[in-house]
């Protein structure tokens, strides 16, 4: 089998029919090409590749490239249920699967490969709930799209009566639940401060906590592997090149502009492919980029990437990543 991917693998780049010594050297075997002359006959008597003319190399025939893609699917699906049954795993944490799922990524395509943690778009406020931690303390515990929880401590002049924390509580979130950020104005403010008459210094300091609680997080995480792909590729390796491209996985504020971008230029396909000067980041721009966003519901998404020389195997990446994207998906919608 290696012999015949190797046949057909050089096939496919030169067009030539392929001889004993360009295969001794082309795979891992360390054979002879005597040897490799040997299997070559019984392939052929196989009827997987064939000799055009006489004193040629051999071209395989269609049965040939039938069983090579037929086992290069199935070791396709080999990768992805690899993937899959990682990310049925719920007791792994977000964190440590995010960060196998690059590995894996990395691995599996030969590039370098990044995933975003999950941002909250659009946060809205799904639940506020105040309650007395002692008599100069409030504890506001506010629940956001995606049931992330932020907590602030309120300081208040007096202890509250039960009857005002439930005033207060059913005040907050009559007013504020199911908001964005964006629609919690001046206005809205003014009026939950009048209904709550002398507490209305609490309210302020509430909202001001839910409003920190939903602006976009800036502190965004995002996981690399396989930086060192790169030095694959020779027009990627020379040393000025590859120690920019290596300085810019690690500084993540750079790709953090790539997230960003590519959860803008959502497509219909989901896909988003970059090619040189396409790039959002100026140094990539000998380098490809293909990303798609995972949506874990309730307006949490993320990024997953492969960045690349530009004659990556688009194929191959695209449908990873959206094998990926679509196992991402459904754990979390499960």
């Amino acid at each position: 089998m290696k012999i015949l991917r190797a046949v057909i693998r050089n096939y496919l780049e030169t067009g030539e029919p392929v001889g004993s010594r360009t295969i001794s050297k082309y795979t891992d075997l360390n054979l002879s090409s005597a040897t490799i002359r040997n299997e070559m006959s019984d392939l052929e008597e196989m009827g997987l590749i064939k000799q055009p003319h006489t004193s040629a190399g051999r071209i395989p025939t269609d049965e040939g490239y039938r069983l090579y893609v037929d086992d290069m699917l199935k070791e396709e699906r080999r990768e992805v249920e690899e993937m899959k049954s990682l990310l049925v795993s719920r007791e792994d944490r977000l964190e440590n699967i995010l960060k196998e799922v690059a590995r894996l990524l990395a691995a599996n395509t030969q590039y370098t490969s990044l995933i975003s943690a999950p941002m909250i778009q659009q946060n809205k406020i799904k639940f506020i709930q105040l309650s007395q931690v002692d008599p100069e303390h409030l504890l506001a515990v506010i629940v956001i799209e995606g049931n992330m929880i932020r907590n602030s401590m309120i300081r208040v002049e007096q202890e509250l009566t039960p009857e005002t924390l439930l005033m207060l509580n059913m005040l907050l979130n009559t007013n504020l639940n199911g908001l964005p950020v964006d629609q919690i104005n001046l206005g809205l403010i003014a009026k939950i401060k009048k209904e709550a008459g002398i507490h209305e210094t609490i309210i302020e300091d509430v909202i001001d906590a839910a409003a920190e609680a939903i602006k976009p997080d800036e502190d965004l995480q995002i996981y690399t592997s396989g930086a060192t792909n790169i030095f694959r590729y020779p027009e990627l390796s020379d040393n000025e090149r590859a120690s920019e491209l290596l300085g810019d996985f690690e500084e993540k504020h750079v790709l953090k502009n790539i997230v960003q971008e590519s959860l803008q230029d959502v497509n219909e396909t989901g896909i988003q492919v970059y090619i040189g000067n396409e790039m959002p980041v100026d140094s990539m721009k000998d380098c490809s980029l293909v990303t798609t966003t995972y949506d874990l519901g309730d307006g949490m998404k993320g990024t997953v990437g492969i960045i690349g020389p530009k004659r990556m195997d688009y194929d191959r990446v695209v449908s990873v990543l959206k094998e990926i994207s679509r196992h991402l998906d459904d754990l979390y919608k499960k």
